[in-house]
């Protein structure tokens, strides 16, 4: 497995790594289990955060007794200095240690600078001087504002999406951050569950200088992760032909399913709804087509077009009319229209 440093962190890891998002929906018992038998497989880079409920609960207990044995990077929402001295000693508390390896800005709009009035940034380095965290990150959706933020030289670490769907301009953003010495972390690596064929996604990921952190919620998923430890993945004459046609079938606007449009005014489960047209194609299921799904579909129908989930997609997509188009084409589906 090759392992990676992120950046001028001197952090030195496998480029196999476990983002902790997913343990949220099972017990602590299972999460538990999945994240040492992470560890006990391979994994050193465990990435978590205050926003996502219990996950860091979890974590804590998972690696209670053992925090030297592995890296741990959490984040926070806050936009003021006193919610992001709330979050960490909350994170800490819950994490079991009194220092985080990686403190990340979640989900930023814009590059906390110094002297930008916000105090947020001072903080950050605040919080680094008294030991509580070692590096400082940042997290993005937006491609402009994770320019600015490696342009800003302030950082560590940038999080960003990036999977084999991606863009010349995010590999770019990429390559820029090896240049300027930043850690690249790479979220939604598998396009927000739009890509099944791991062993393509992690040979993409080789190519570059980037940490995957793979969602993980069940040990089928973890097993998968875990066999490149045994059986590396590097990119093949047809692994490339595969992600080609792949983009083919993909590229374009398309819901990641992170949830950040959430919620919705008129009860749409926009997550998965916005892209039922790839899940029922990709991942051919009955469930799809029952009634439960059905009924949630319909419910496109009854969208006020109020916007807020366009204000609040952090890819910018006209999320309504995404949802418009997947109920159109889950209609012809239905009616037999349409073969999946």
């Amino acid at each position: 497995m090759k392992k990676i440093t992120l950046g001028k962190t001197g952090i030195n890891t496998p480029q196999n790594a476990f983002g902790a998002l997913p343990i949220q929906r099972v017990s602590q018992e299972e999460a538990v289990k999945l994240l040492r038998g992470a560890y006990e497989g391979g994994m050193t880079f465990f990435d978590t955060a205050r926003a996502y409920s219990d996950s860091e609960v979890k974590m804590g207990a998972a690696f209670d007794g053992m925090r030297d044995k592995v890296f741990i990077a959490s984040k926070t929402m806050a936009t003021t200095p006193e919610k992001f001295w709330e979050d960490l000693d909350t994170t800490l508390t819950n994490l079991r240690t009194d220092y985080l390896d990686i403190y990340q800005f979640h989900c930023v709009k814009k590059c906390f600078a110094p002297d930008d009035g916000t105090g947020m940034y001072e903080a950050m380095v605040e919080a680094k001087k008294q030991g509580k965290i070692r590096h400082i990150g940042i997290t993005a959706h937006l491609i402009g504002v994770a320019e600015e933020i490696v342009k800003s030289g302030l950082y560590e670490t940038l999080q960003f999406p990036f999977s084999y769907l991606a863009s010349d301009r995010d590999i770019a953003l990429v390559k820029s951050c090896e240049e300027a010495g930043m850690g690249f972390i790479a979220m939604k690596g598998l396009a927000g569950g739009l890509l099944t064929n791991s062993r393509a996604c992690m040979a993409f990921m080789s190519q570059f200088e980037a940490l995957p952190i793979w969602g993980i919620q069940r040990e089928s998923e973890l097993s998968q992760w875990l066999s490149f430890f045994n059986e590396e993945a590097t990119m093949t004459p047809e692994i490339s032909a595969f992600i080609e046609e792949d983009r083919k079938n993909l590229l374009g606007d398309f819901c990641r399913g992170c949830g950040y449009c959430m919620p919705c005014t008129m009860g749409i489960q926009i997550s998965q709804c916005a892209r039922m047209s790839q899940l029922i194609r990709r991942a051919p299921s009955e469930n799809f087509k029952g009634e439960f799904w059905q009924a949630e579909m319909m419910k496109i129908e009854e969208c006020i077009d109020c916007g807020l989930c366009k204000t609040r997609c952090p890819y910018g997509l006209d999320t309504p009319n995404l949802l418009r188009k997947n109920l159109a084409d889950y209609k012809d589906i239905i009616a037999g229209r349409v073969e999946v």
